[in-house]
């Protein structure tokens, strides 16, 4: 990036979402003075995250759960009570006020390009401005990264073919034919919506599993075990909401009461009118909608980031967050952090890990 004046810092915070706010908030517990000590970069042009860009349909009192970041109550920025809400405002406003309060220097809207290393240190070149740092705590999130698989005849299919994050409203759907495909929180949340315009088939990898009761602390902490054990071992991870079923909620029991729940198995492929299933069945449609999650958006960091066979990264450290083999790079909303919870606790462990190592490696002999 010749002719920039490159910034220096010693860590690099990239993505001011949850995560990012959360490692911000330890980093500045322990000492650090956001500026000289360590900066936050953020793709967005206003603070917020993905949430900003969440359907207006999904409120507080429909949002799985709103946690709070480390240091300040969600409530007490929105009031008691106010379940209606949506959530693509209140969650920004919570944000913003967070970085006020704490003091952070965001850089905003900075998308950054490339990382690659040079004498030690990690040079960071954006859409508009250079930097350089010690180490690196990314907390990108997968929102910029939805994933759609391959089927067979997919370019032949003349209706329009959405995913997740294009969704706004169920009213553009009315009059159309919907395949909503998927099986987790979402995928329910926007068949139900749908649901209640227009007619709709549901579709799922596999049977989904409905939990009945709480979901308590031992069963959470299985769930994420089970995806940290994948990381540490160098494994692409699987979503914790994959391993802890869907929970049974009064909106579930209606939908099933209105037959919208009739699932079915995955199609085959993807014809001109609609889906074909193996052994001949097919369905027309005018909608298939892509329920099919993220993927962690890293093509920043290949020049620095080891990735083991099969496309995996070897994790390391308490929560899994440093990177085994550059550990001088954490990665916060990875694996088992990858849920809003997991992104608090794994926010501090990185920060911690990170200028322990950092002042490891700065002391004489």
């Amino acid at each position: 990036m010749a002719g920039k004046i490159r910034y220096k810092t010693k860590i690099a915070v990239i993505g001011a979402g949850q995560a990012g706010l959360s490692a911000g908030y330890h980093l500045k517990k322990m000492g650090m003075e956001p500026g000289p000590d360590f900066i936050m970069l953020d793709e967005a042009p206003q603070a917020g995250g993905a949430w900003q860009s969440r359907w207006d349909s999904l409120t507080l009192s429909t949002v799985n759960r709103i946690h709070d970041l480390p240091g300040m109550s969600f409530e007490e920025t929105i009031g008691p009570g106010q379940t209606e809400v949506r959530a693509n405002s209140a969650v920004p406003h919570y944000y913003e006020l967070y970085e006020k309060q704490f003091g952070f220097q965001v850089y905003r809207p900075v998308k950054v390009e490339k990382v690659y290393l040079k004498d030690e240190r990690f040079f960071i070149d954006t859409s508009s401005l250079a930097f350089s740092a010690l180490g690196i705590i990314n907390a990108t999130g997968t929102w910029e990264s939805p994933y759609i698989p391959e089927y067979p005849g997919a370019a032949l299919f003349e209706g329009e073919q959405l995913h997740t994050r294009d969704f706004k409203d169920a009213d553009y759907f009315k009059g159309k034919h919907v395949i909503v495909v998927g099986g987790g929180i979402s995928a329910i949340q926007l068949l139900d919506q749908i649901s209640q315009v227009t007619s709709t088939t549901w579709v799922t990898r596999r049977p989904p599993e409905f939990r009945k009761g709480p979901f308590d602390q031992t069963a959470g902490s299985l769930a994420v075990a089970m995806v940290e054990e994948r990381v540490r071992k160098g494994l692409l991870p699987q979503s914790v909401v994959s391993v802890t079923g869907l929970p049974f909620t009064a909106e579930i029991e209606n939908m099933e009461k209105r037959g919208v729940l009739k699932r079915f198995p995955m199609f085959s492929e993807i014809t001109q009118t609609g889906v074909k299933w193996e052994g001949g069945r097919e369905e027309s449609a005018d909608v298939i909608l892509w329920n099919t999650g993220f993927r962690s958006t890293f093509s920043h960091l290949d020049a620095v980031l080891p990735r083991e066979e099969g496309g995996g990264i070897k994790m390391s450290g308490r929560l899994a967050t440093a990177v085994a083999k550059e550990p001088r790079i954490h990665l916060v909303g990875y694996g088992p952090s990858a849920s809003t919870i997991g992104a608090n606790r794994a926010g501090g462990a990185a920060a911690r890990e990170l200028l322990g190592l950092l002042a490891e490696k700065s002391s004489p002999g």
